[in-house]
C-alpha cells in the first residue's frame, strides 16, 4: 500500500483560534474547514489569510440549503475550494437537482453504505466513505467500488479516533482522491504503536497496530 496525504480539519472557532490553527498548519497541503449557516466564507477567509497556498474543502455539516449554497459558490470558488462536503441536511437532499455547481459537491451524511447510492445520483458528485457509518472495511470497499462502477469520486473521512481506527480506512484511501484521516493529529495522545504521520503525509499502519 502506498501512502496517503491526509487533510486537515480547521473547525469553527473564535477568531483568535482558527488563525492560529490555520497558521500551525501551514506544513498541510489541504485544509478541510468545518462551517455553519453564519460562518462560512469568513472560516475560509482566515484560513487561506494565514495559510495561502491551502488547498481547501469545506464541510458545511448539513447546515445550508441549497439557496445559501448558491450565493456562497462565487466566493468558494474565488477562494478556490475544491470540494463543499454535505452542504444540506441528509434526507433534503433532492433540493439539490438541477444544480449546476463549478464545485464538486460530495454526500457524507447522506451516504450511509451502499443502499444510499442510487438515491444521490445526479445530486453529488463524490461520496465521502466513513467506516463508522457504513459498518466497517468491508462495506467500505464494497461502497467504495459500487460508488466508482456509478461514476462518483472517492473521499474517505473519520469520526475522530486513534491510530487503530485510521489503520482499516486507510485501505479504502487506496482508491480515493480526497483522504481526510487526520484524527490522531487532534488527540492530545495517539495509541502505540501508532501510524506514522511525517506532516500530511500517512504510512501504512505497522504490523504490531493492526496485524
Amino acid at each position: 500500500m502506498e501512502p496517503v496525504s491526509t487533510a486537515y480539519t480547521i473547525g469553527l472557532g473564535s477568531e483568535v483560534d482558527v488563525r492560529r490553527k490555520a497558521r500551525a498548519a501551514r506544513h498541510m497541503p489541504l485544509l478541510k474547514i468545518k462551517a455553519d449557516a453564519e460562518r462560512h466564507l469568513e472560516m475560509v477567509r482566515l484560513c487561506k489569510e494565514e495559510h495561502p497556498t491551502a488547498r481547501l474543502v469545506i464541510d458545511a455539516n448539513q447546515a445550508w440549503d441549497r439557496s445559501l449554497l448558491e450565493k456562497l459558490l462565487p466566493g468558494l470558488r474565488s477562494y478556490g475550494v475544491e470540494l463543499i462536503e454535505q452542504p444540506v441536511p441528509r434526507g433534503a437532499d433532492a433540493q439539490l437537482a438541477g444544480l449546476s455547481s463549478p464545485i464538486p459537491l460530495a454526500a457524507d451524511e447522506s451516504c450511509t453504505d451502499r443502499s444510499s447510492l442510487h438515491g444521490l445520483q445526479g445530486l453529488y458528485q463524490y461520496i465521502s466513505t466513513k467506516l463508522y457509518k457504513c459498518g466497517g472495511l468491508s462495506e467500505g470497499l464494497a461502497l467504495a467500488k459500487a460508488a466508482r462502477q456509478l461514476g462518483f469520486g472517492l473521499m474517505v473521512g473519520n469520526m475522530g479516533g486513534s491510530s487503530l481506527a485510521m489503520a482499516p480506512a486507510f485501505i479504502v484511501a487506496q482508491h480515493c482522491r480526497f483522504v481526510d484521516l487526520d484524527g490522531p493529529l487532534l488527540l492530545a495522545a495517539d495509541r502505540h504503536p501508532a501510524m506514522a504521520y511525517m506532516g500530511a503525509q500517512l504510512g501504512a499502519p505497522p504490523p504490531a497496530l493492526w496485524g
